[in-house]
């Protein structure tokens, strides 16, 4: 696929819940193609939840051919077991994402509320919002980790909508300014 076309996977890692968003970007038009969460609440072994991380990650991968996963860093917390869980987590889609030699991207979640919502401090109601407005995707209570995950393949895209011009050179701002004229201020 060519940078106009291309298809982002969202992760919102969790061990109880993992929330999941993909895009499809043809042309500048952004369509969400896939939202969900996988529960993981009901199995007792932190080891079986992250095996079920590894095996659904791959099975999102597979179906929907992502070209890049954008996937949410862990937070800092105060209780430190669950941070090194949380990392587990995040580690083995990670891992699931490079085992498909899927290129993937970690970004804070006060970057992605940043890039979505203007505000890093954002609660997951407003991403939810937000992303309503933007796509048109509308998320109940229960789905608010999706939310996130698209919030987090929305983010990547906008961290990266120019990489279009990626490859061009330029010898200095004169010669910028002369091939983007709308950027002079």
């Amino acid at each position: 696929m060519a940078v106009n076309d291309r298809i982002i996977l969202g992760i919102d890692p969790g061990t109880l819940v993992m929330g999941y968003g993909i895009i499809h970007i043809q042309n500048s038009v952004i369509k969400p193609i896939g939202l969900g969460v996988i529960k993981l609440d009901k199995l007792e072994d932190h080891a079986d939840r992250l095996k079920k991380i590894f095996e659904r990650t791959i099975a999102i991968i597979d179906e929907y051919k992502p070209d890049e996963l954008a996937i949410e860093a862990p937070f800092f917390g105060k209780n430190v077991q669950s941070m090194l869980k949380l990392g587990r987590a995040q580690g083995v889609a990670i891992a699931a994402a490079l085992s498909k030699n899927v290129p993937i991207t970690e970004y804070s979640p006060k970057k992605i509320k940043m890039s979505i919502t203007g505000n890093g401090n954002a609660s997951k109601e407003q991403v939810a919002a937000m992303l309503q407005q933007i796509l048109g995707v509308k998320a109940e209570h229960a789905f608010l980790d999706a939310t996130d995950a698209l919030g987090a393949a929305l983010c990547h895209y906008y961290q990266n909508k120019n990489a279009s011009i990626i490859g061009k050179s330029y010898t200095g701002w004169k010669a910028f300014l002369t091939d983007n004229p709308k950027r002079k201020a």
